[in-house]
């Protein structure tokens, strides 16, 4: 799809580095440009305890760094600048997350790039915009946006998210506005400076959340997996032989269906329980009148009924489970890294399909 696409990386860690495995995964020629002086991307040391400390390839590096070609320079030297400055002429894409100083001090900022060549889209990542100076890691951004205060239980401090999705955020609104570049490229030849900051990449993910609070006034608090609009939606459920489970009932159409399954209907003469509005007031009671009831049925008796009544539950699964599932495997990608075996997920889900097909 994009085999005449040429993307020079000059990022590092996870966000910036992620672009670039998305187009190298459509088929682009992408240049990962590391830094000589620090011994490369700094993911190359983010290893497991089980991994081996010699290796320059971490598990880590890996997932965020498929299909690139390595080259290591020391961008403090006019050659080197010189060298990636003759690549970039010919590219279509930079992708970086230098800070402006650096930027412009290393002969990598837009103004000069652009110079060299005018059609050239430059992707670049900052961390906060609030604050350009502040160091922004994943785990930062996750504190200072309001992620941590909502995750977690309330009895416990909060907690991150268990993957860097602030990064992975930030990674899909500059794909998008690359994208958006090359298609206004086409039509009138000209290159663009696509910008996104980590912090605004997470506001912007705040979704509902963020509404209850703009019309609301809720501050939201740590429910574990609970849903602060829907009930019974996100309670953790046992069977009789010990699976657990998670509820999303999100219509009364479907608690009713789930009453049934269960042998609990009288639960929906209770008034308490009558609405969704009622139920989320009095989610607590709820569980715990419908807990006996799970605990006489089956993990695979309670999961035939709800999918024939379309009521939405999930089994909850480690990760294992899940990458032994067919699915997953279609989604694995093997590669060998500098002589390193790697296995790694693509990045992409979408499928395209045209009429010619």
């Amino acid at each position: 799809m994009f085999e005449k696409l040429k993307v020079l990386e000059l990022a590092s860690v996870l966000a910036g580095p992620a672009v670039g495995t998305f187009f190298a995964e459509l088929g682009a020629e992408v240049i990962k440009v590391e830094n000589k002086l620090s011994g490369g991307d700094m993911t190359r040391e983010w290893k497991l305890a089980t991994e081996d400390s010699e290796s320059r390839i971490s598990a880590y590096f890996s997932s965020v760094n498929y299909g690139k070609t390595y080259l290591s320079k020391d961008l403090s030297k006019k050659e080197d600048q010189d060298e990636l400055h003759r690549l970039i002429r010919s590219a279509d894409i930079v992708i970086a997350n230098f800070k402006n100083q650096s930027a412009e001090k290393l002969r990598m900022d837009y103004n000069t790039l652009s110079n060299l060549n005018p059609g050239l889209i430059y992707g670049s990542i900052e961390g906060f915009s609030s604050d350009p100076d502040k160091v922004a890691f994943d785990m930062v951004l996750q504190a200072e946006t309001g992620f941590m205060s909502m995750n977690g239980f309330p009895d416990r401090d909060p907690a991150k998210l268990p993957v860097a999705f602030i990064d992975l955020f930030a990674a899909h609104q500059l794909k998008e506005g690359i994208l958006i570049a090359l298609l206004r490229r086409k039509e009138d030849g000209k290159g663009s400076w696509v910008k996104v900051s980590l912090e605004e990449a997470a506001l912007a993910s705040l979704a509902n959340q963020a509404s209850n609070f703009l019309m609301e006034g809720m501050v939201p608090q740590r429910l574990g997996s609970l849903h602060p609009n829907i009930a019974p939606y996100g309670e953790i459920i046992s069977t009789k032989d010990g699976k657990k489970f998670v509820l999303a009932v999100g219509t009364d159409k479907q608690f009713k269906e789930i009453c049934i399954v269960l042998g609990c209907e009288n639960l929906l003469d209770e008034v308490y329980f009558k609405t969704n509005a009622a139920r989320v007031i009095h989610r607590g009671d709820l569980k715990l009148k419908m807990d006996p009831f799970l605990k006489k049925i089956s993990a695979s008796d309670l999961m035939r009924a709800c999918k024939n009544k379309k009521i939405p539950i999930g089994e909850i699964k480690d990760l294992k489970q899940v990458l032994e599932s067919p699915i997953a495997q279609q989604m694995v990608l093997k590669e060998k890294i500098e002589g390193v075996e790697t296995s790694r997920l693509r990045s992409i889900a979408f499928q395209i399909k045209r009429d010619e097909d």
